[in-house]
């Protein structure tokens, strides 16, 4: 039983990172962003469940309403402002992404105070146990949810025109300019998309954390080496990438040293990228192929 449960655990910890990864995944893979900045985004997400859970008397969850519209027009502006002017500054992209990271910290700090926030909901405490092991309600909505959507993201991606400029774009974005859509644009949605996605982790997070204006930090390098190891652009390698660290994380944490679980990841994000640098899901090329086209 004690296998079963570091496999649980791990799943469950699989689910969080594979939520907050899909959005950064579709930002890297279709606008070739490094955003250092996705950690913040998911940590305005948790500070406006917390906002709007106080303000209007609600469980963190219906805030969804509210935080997803307005997490997908701050990415809008992020991407028409900040992003493009400098599109073809590659490094010069990522320095602002960083900038963007201080900015939200900073801000939150200025607001809160530093103090921590806790966020409480009908589910906490709830849990469904199975002989030994016990698999608590909100980290199993996490999992059910990043499951929907990372399945809903796939059918968006593949079925409806937008989805398919999406991939158009994402894969020679000179011909697809020559086939009439409007380059600028898929990237202000695909950056609101992924920012919206970043809210909603911050969501479904928040019940679970104790809110600080730096707690982007805890996911955001772990979202990275998901990306990586899923590969490029890949939804099924988000998911996929998200439950093997976490996975990795529980059972290295056990049998190695808790102190060293993330490490171990990391010599596996390091391997993947000097043996299969376009990750487990990726097209081969794909992580080379955004550089290539704004040269």
């Amino acid at each position: 039983m004690e296998l079963l449960n570091l496999l649980s655990i791990g799943i469950l910890l699989g689910g969080i990172y594979a939520l907050v990864a899909l959005g950064l995944n579709l930002i890297f893979g279709v606008i070739r962003v490094v955003n250092f900045a996705h950690g913040e985004l998911v940590m305005l997400g948790m500070y406006g469940a917390w906002a709007c859970s106080k303000l209007l008397k609600v469980d963190p969850y219906v805030t969804l309403l509210a935080v997803l519209p307005a997490l997908f027009v701050l990415g809008l502006l992020i991407q028409r402002f900040v992003i493009q002017p400098l599109q073809n500054e590659h490094m010069m992209q990522m320095f602002a992404t960083f900038a963007l990271l201080t900015i939200a910290q900073n801000a939150v700090l200025v607001l809160t105070r530093g103090e921590g926030q806790s966020v409480n909901t009908a589910l906490a405490g709830m849990a469904v146990e199975l002989g030994d092991v016990r698999l608590t309600a909100t980290r199993l909505v996490i999992l059910g949810s990043v499951t929907a959507i990372a399945l809903g993201l796939h059918l968006f991606l593949n079925r409806t025109l937008l989805g398919k400029s999406i991939r158009a774009v994402t894969q020679d974005r000179a011909a697809a300019r020559l086939m009439g859509i409007h380059v600028e644009r898929t990237f202000a949605i695909t950056f609101g998309i992924g920012a919206a996605l970043a809210g909603l982790a911050g969501v479904l997070l928040a019940p679970i954390y104790t809110l600080s204006p730096g707690i982007g930090g805890n996911f955001i390098f772990a979202a990275f080496a998901v990306v990586v190891l899923g590969g490029l652009g890949s939804v099924a390698g988000a998911y996929a990438g998200g439950m093997i660290v976490g996975v990795v994380e529980s059972f290295a944490g056990f049998y190695i040293d808790p102190e060293l679980k993330q490490a171990v990841w990391f010599l596996i994000f390091l391997a993947v990228l000097v043996f299969k640098p376009s990750g487990l899901f990726g097209q081969k090329g794909a992580e080379e192929m955004g550089m290539r086209e704004q040269t």
